[in-house]
């Protein structure tokens, strides 16, 4: 498996689950169950994760595959293995909010490097090419055929002025009483992956989050922020944010443009 070949199959099947996904968003109804853990799952996210998951396996059958919606994927383990949450913002797609995203990532040595965030009600897409640099793409979103990118790049930050972006359905007294500690600008709320994107395109400065997370909602954001210049590190002690971890459930992080000069938790 070459960057190369990865990046139009990533691209290919989260614009097709995507397309899925606003069919079954836009019907009058669709069921919603309840997973052992408690959260909800919808008929969205398993035909989603149906689709991704048979093109990841016919295109690299010798690649670890773990998916949030197979649970027996959770006991493997790997130092490479691609990463995928079908409908990353099951509460925003429920609500109708828009803010959902489907998530295709590829983990190497611990770390995201490459790896793809589609928002289909949002009409936005970032991905990483095969060098690795992060792009939006705006357009038609063939399956078949990129369209037209744009570079994307983390803010040059200002420490008297920072933009924060946090979670829509989790946000809490913690993550307020961290963000205090900044001076900021402005803040916005926004759910799923995108909150990695909006670090990624310099649209916020920094995203802290305290708070439950699994490897599969952040490793394409991860992704698509690295290869746009930011940085993930886990929230207690600034260490670089890594994958391939016992359950693959995620520490408290912060994901941020360097230019954030970070206050302890």
């Amino acid at each position: 498996m070459t960057y190369d070949d990865l990046i139009p199959v990533m691209r290919r099947l989260a614009i097709e689950a995507g397309a899925k996904i606003m069919e079954i968003y836009n019907s009058d109804e669709f069921e919603v169950k309840v997973k052992s853990d408690e959260s909800p799952v919808t008929e969205a996210d398993e035909a989603a994760d149906a689709l991704i998951s048979a093109g990841l396996r016919a295109a690299f059958p010798d690649v670890m595959l773990v998916t949030e919606e197979q649970a027996d994927s959770h006991s493997t383990s790997g130092d490479t293995f691609l990463i995928v949450d079908p409908l990353d913002g099951t509460k925003e797609f429920i609500h109708r909010r828009g803010d959902f995203t489907v998530n295709i990532a590829l983990v190497e040595k611990g770390v995201p490097t490459r790896g793809v965030v589609y928002a289909p009600a949002r009409e936005r897409m970032f991905f990483t090419l095969a060098d690795g640099s992060a792009v939006e793409e705006t357009g038609a979103f063939d399956p078949d055929t990129i369209g037209e990118t744009k570079a994307i790049r983390v803010a040059d930050s200002d420490n008297s002025a920072l933009m924060v972006v946090a979670s829509k359905s989790h946000r809490d007294q913690a993550t307020d009483d961290y963000i205090n500690k900044y001076a900021v600008r402005d803040s916005k709320s926004a759910g799923s992956s995108l909150k990695f994107c909006l670090v990624a395109t310099g649209e916020a400065d920094l995203y802290p989050r305290v708070g439950r997370t699994m490897e599969w909602d952040t490793a394409a954001g991860h992704a698509v922020l690295g290869g746009a210049g930011g940085k993930v590190v886990r929230f207690d002690d600034h260490s670089p944010l890594t994958y391939g971890k016992d359950g693959y459930a995620n520490p408290f992080f912060i994901a941020y443009a360097p230019g954030v000069e970070l206050k302890k938790a």
